[in-house]
């Protein structure tokens, strides 16, 4: 290691005094005048990752929903998958460090990972539409420079799709080609080769209004568009020509508003979705002829997607497991009716993606989606194999057609995350192929009325939970209040976790009216604010 190049260009990169950050699930995201250090860092680690796994690794810099002057940047692991959690250590250690122990922190990773230095590496990097990411993402490039690394910079793409060039690379090719036309070729083949198989003629035509957030997602939808079938009308809007990124629109402001973004004009029952502003999320939602909106979240996704993948599992009569994955946030309605009506096993986890997406590596199909919209389904390789092999040589044309929507659908999904594209053509093949209206999907249960709130705290930590975030351990007495209260309300259920990035607890409650579960949500919030140490004002119903 050059340690002459490494202080000459620590120092072009200096960080402010006094400033300390967490990697977290979506890495590391603040102001982004506060992030230069940080990214130059992030193009150390990811070259130390790289020279450890003997793989490509990915950077991208997007602050996905955040407001448009913040930014944030997070490495992708060899599948497209995220960053090890022992490596996000390392990160937080990295990032932290003063100037004039960058080099030590440095050898300290490399003995304890058993980072071999000689080692090539090379580093894929992307970035989404801040008026901030591009000199940051030079500022990457100047770190991967130190160390002596390759790097292949995509420039703009939604953060998807550089998970999913990531996988490619380092799976020689067989998940796909390493380049956006790979991608849009990927996809919009195994899009038209399932709607071909779909018989109804009543919407030939298929409109579909699409909220981009003026983010990414709009730039390459267009890029996207030759791709697609004539059946298939997009209309793109909050394209970022005009406004800012992530204001009053997108995937987050839709669903924890529950209204239709700004700059979107609705008539009664059109198809809407939104992104979200790196094209990781995805929500559906409506207005009905009495003008009400009506949000289709990321549990409902779940829901549409299983319905599908259990009708053609079914048909094939293999013994594939199959489960959905959700959290603690997910309405109950949802999941009583997967486990009662669809009869699909549901596991509960902790709150964030990685934890979702390891529960799901444990099933032949795993589906999972966070309430948020962010999801997407896994196929172990024994079931891919098996599937591809049915198409092959089936000989039963009933069993064979459903082997070739199930690969169609493998190959329709990005399985290294969640990715807003691929999962809109994914709902809208499988409406097209079932004939369902967004009227008719939205009916197919009735969310329990619920409220989010949350409450300010001196220390976040006094709050620990258990059983995947569903009963608080501490404060004591805190879970015996919560379930005295919930036993006030039909239909009802409540919980309380720690946010992951600032001193607030976060509450939830839900119950068999919106009244009840607004009164509900207020006697937790109370609860938490005297047992767990609220700041401030008591809060007001």
């Amino acid at each position: 290691m050059d340690s002459e190049a490494l202080r000459k260009y620590s120092a072009l990169h200096p960080k402010p005094a006094g400033l300390t950050l967490q990697y977290g699930t979506a890495g590391f995201r603040t102001k982004a005048e506060q992030l230069d250090h940080i990214v130059f860092r992030m193009g150390l680690l990811a070259i130390l990752r790289s020279k450890a796994v003997t793989a490509t690794i990915g950077i991208m810099v997007t602050a996905s929903h955040n407001p448009e002057e913040d930014n944030g940047v997070k490495l992708v692991d060899p599948l497209g998958e995220m960053l090890h959690p022992s490596w996000e250590e390392y990160a937080t250690q990295l990032a932290n460090a003063e100037e004039q122990e960058l080099q030590k922190v440095i050898t300290d990773i490399c003995q304890k990972a058993a980072v071999n230095l000689h080692k090539d590496a090379s580093v894929f990097i992307g970035r989404d539409t801040r008026p901030s990411s591009e000199k940051l993402s030079q500022s990457v490039i100047d770190g991967i420079q130190v160390l002596g690394g390759q790097y292949h910079d995509y420039g703009l793409v939604t953060t998807p799709q550089l998970h999913y060039m990531v996988c490619c690379q380092n799976t020689q090719g067989q998940y796909g080609k390493a380049t956006l036309e790979g991608y849009y070729e990927k996809l919009s083949k195994a899009f038209m080769e399932l709607i071909k198989q779909s018989h109804c003629s009543g919407e030939s035509q298929r409109h579909l209004k699409i909220d981009c957030a003026n983010g990414i997602g709009a730039l390459k939808l267009s890029e996207m568009k030759p791709y697609f079938p004539q059946e298939v009308l997009i209309h793109i809007y909050n394209d970022g020509t005009k406004e800012k990124l992530n204001h009053l629109c997108g995937a987050d402001f839709v669903k924890v508003h529950q209204k239709p973004p700004g700059g979107l004009d609705m008539k009664p029952n059109e198809r809407c979705c939104s992104f979200d502003g790196d094209a990781d999320r995805i929500v559906y939602y409506y207005k009905d002829t009495a003008g009400h909106f009506h949000l289709i979240d990321g549990d409902k996704i779940a829901t549409l997607i299983s319905i599908f993948l259990k009708e053609l599992l079914a048909k094939v009569k293999q013994n594939f497991k199959m489960a959905v994955v959700q959290t603690a946030y997910a309405n109950g309605n949802s999941t009583r009716y997967l486990q009662e009506t669809l009869k699909v096993p549901v596991h509960c986890v902790k709150t964030g993606v990685k934890h979702l997406h390891h529960k799901a590596q444990e099933f032949d199909v795993g589906v999972y989606f966070e309430a948020n919209g962010h999801g997407t389904v896994l196929f172990s390789k024994a079931a891919e194999t098996k599937i591809r092999q049915l198409v092959k040589e089936e000989k039963d044309d009933e069993k064979r057609e459903a082997a070739k929507m199930l690969e169609n659908m493998i190959d329709l999904i990005n399985q290294t995350v969640g990715d807003a594209v691929s999962d809109m053509l994914v709902i809208e093949a499988i409406l097209a192929l079932k004939g369902l209206t967004v009227q008719q999907w939205d009916a197919l249960y009735t969310d329990l009325p619920n409220r989010l709130l949350k409450v300010q705290v001196a220390d976040r930590r006094v709050i620990d939970t258990t059983d995947a975030e569903r009963r608080a351990l501490t404060p004591p007495g805190l879970q015996e209040k919560i379930d005295a209260l919930v036993k006030k309300y039909k239909l009802s259920r409540a919980f309380v976790r720690p946010s992951g990035t600032e001193d607030v607890v976060r509450i939830y409650a839900e119950a068999d009216t919106q009244e009840n579960a607004d009164a509900l949500a207020h006697e937790v919030s109370l609860a938490v604010f005297h047992l767990a140490g609220g700041k401030g004002a008591p809060p007001q119903p």
